[in-house]
């Protein structure tokens, strides 16, 4: 038998090829997963930017020099040589771009397991999870394109303002956000919404998306970038998704002292958007990263994973009633088009109003 796998040069990440591989049977306690769907989004091409520096490459091994990019996904077991897991049963987790994935699961309860594969063990448990459906708080079989492409930058969002609210928002009376058309800000406006009602939701975004999020509704003020200006002085804490260091320093240079705190999310280096272009310190507090796998790990770690799940699948629950029609799911098939879908998103604008969804 042999599995399809779309290699990523890791070099030039618009060189790609789909190639056939062999598969050795199975061993003791491994378990044979085949892809049924997976979402592209802006996220996977950031996991290919940023792979080798946070290790996202050595998920999936891959011949010298080329590299399998992760994506968020459903599958189902075909086969099966752990007692535990049955052939048939479907599960949720980190998926490579490619047919099939064997795993060999450990800590297995009802809701999962992990994937105690040796080289897999050194990375964050939030992705060497798996969730089985059957059991999953958050799984609704009408909703899991919805689930693929907004689920994993959700939880992110969700941890932001998890973070913030037991900070107490470092006193601040608003939160501004960039790249507010983002799935991931957009996360976070929800949760703040539900849980922080108290907080002003305020979203910077190009001229050309101001009409996207202001009909998201999870915002009480919606800015163009250039209009940063015309934001209230007020004791502020900023989230910086786009990582543009002008507008990072656009923030800063307007809030002065009244911004509380400055939190980068992604994976733009912390230096290289600490200073103005001329080296001149920022401003304000000093950014600081959040890295949402160290995050989640503390959150499911004080909640545990039941009571943790059913707290972000409650929020996650409300988060789909906002995002109710503001993006068109497209589904295609084969491993063709999701080499197609990621080529063209590495080399050019990624709509926020499009979800699309691979079936290999």
């Amino acid at each position: 038998m042999t599995i399809t796998q779309v290699h990523v040069r890791k070099g030039a990440l618009t060189d790609t090829a789909l190639a056939d591989i062999p598969l050795d049977p199975l061993g003791d306690g491994e378990v044979r997963l085949q892809i049924e769907s997976f979402s592209v989004t802006a996220n996977n091409v950031t996991y290919a930017v940023v792979g080798d520096g946070f290790k996202y490459w050595d998920f999936f091994p891959a011949p010298e020099g080329m590299g399998i990019v992760p994506m968020w996904g459903h599958a189902r077991v075909t086969e099966s040589r752990h007692p535990e897991i049955a052939v048939g049963e479907r599960v949720y987790g980190y998926l490579p771009m490619a047919s099939h994935l064997d795993v060999l699961p450990g800590r297995v309860s009802a809701g999962g397991f992990m994937d105690m594969a040796a080289h897999r063990l050194p990375m964050s448990p939030v992705y060497n999870s798996y969730t089985r459906l059957s059991a999953d708080p958050e799984h609704d079989p009408a909703r899991e394109a919805e689930r693929m492409i907004f689920g994993p930058l959700f939880r992110t969002g969700f941890l932001i303002e998890y973070f913030l609210r037991g900070q107490d928002w470092f006193g601040a009376e608003q939160l501004v956000v960039t790249s507010a058309s983002s799935k991931t800000a957009m996360g976070l406006a929800s949760v703040a919404r539900q849980h922080s009602p108290g907080i002003k939701r305020i979203g910077l975004t190009s001229k050309g998306n101001i009409a996207f999020v202001e009909a998201s509704g999870l915002y009480d003020e919606v800015r163009a970038y250039d209009e940063l200006d015309r934001l209230s002085v007020v004791r502020s804490v900023s989230v910086d998704f786009a990582g543009n260091a002008d507008v990072l320093a656009q923030i800063h240079r307007h809030f002065e002292d009244a911004l509380a705190h400055s939190a980068l999310v992604g994976m733009t280096h912390i230096e290289a958007r600490s200073t103005f272009g001329g080296g001149e310190p920022l401003p304000g507090p000093k950014p600081q990263l959040f890295f949402a796998p160290d995050h989640a790990v503390a959150f499911f770690k004080a909640h545990g994973p039941e009571e943790g799940g059913k707290l972000v699948a409650a929020a996650w629950r409300e988060f789909l009633k906002a995002a109710e029609g503001t993006i068109a799911i497209e589904r295609h098939a084969g491993l063709e088009a999701a080499r197609d879908v990621f080529t063209t998103m590495v080399g050019g604008q990624i709509e926020p109003a499009k979800g699309i969804v691979i079936e290999p």
